[in-house]
């Protein structure tokens, strides 16, 4: 499976959506910008999207909710180890409360890996960062295995938030 990622003005991305009605995307924006994902097994619809191999993933794209994207940057040496630890504490997440879909994206470029979450609310994503569960993930970046922090990362991890308007369809 493909997950393909491009940005632009909310009127844009509605349009884009709204064209392509039978495929699998989610319109998404915050205070910076509007981003529109399409899962597919087939190539992308948008012009120059960012790609993304989906290596695991739970649950169905929602009309409304709160998405966090987990932007992990990894060296090319560490990917295996990585994907690997990633896999391993999937139900983590996977079981928290207010979960709606997850999935775990390989850059088909670069070397930013994201975590997608969609949870029901803001509300239920703050409540998953005061759980063990939140700390043994969030531990896990740090890895297992014998490799130093200076070998795994790129640069620093970051999140970023966005919400699903539920007047997109």
């Amino acid at each position: 499976m493909n997950l393909y990622m491009t940005t632009g003005t909310y009127e844009f991305l509605i349009k884009i959506l709204n064209k392509y009605k039978d495929e699998q995307m989610l319109l998404m924006q915050n205070a910076q910008n509007s981003l529109i994902i399409h899962e597919t097994m087939n190539k992308s619809v948008f012009g120059s999207p960012r790609k993304y191999e989906v290596i695991d993933g739970e649950g169905h794209f929602p009309n409304e909710g709160y998405v966090v994207f987990y932007n992990i940057p990894i060296s090319d040496e560490a990917k295996p180890v990585y994907e690997y630890n990633v896999q391993k504490n999937m139900q983590l997440i996977q079981s928290a409360p207010g979960i709606v879909a997850i999935r775990f994206l390989k850059p088909k470029k670069g070397d930013t890996y994201i975590i997608l979450t969609i949870w029901a609310d803001e509300k239920d994503y703050n409540n998953w960062t005061r759980t063990e569960s939140y700390q043994t993930m969030i531990a896990q970046q740090s890895f297992d295995a014998p490799l130093s922090s200076n070998t795994i990362f790129n640069g620093t991890p970051y999140e970023t938030y966005y919400t699903i308007p539920n007047d997109e369809k």
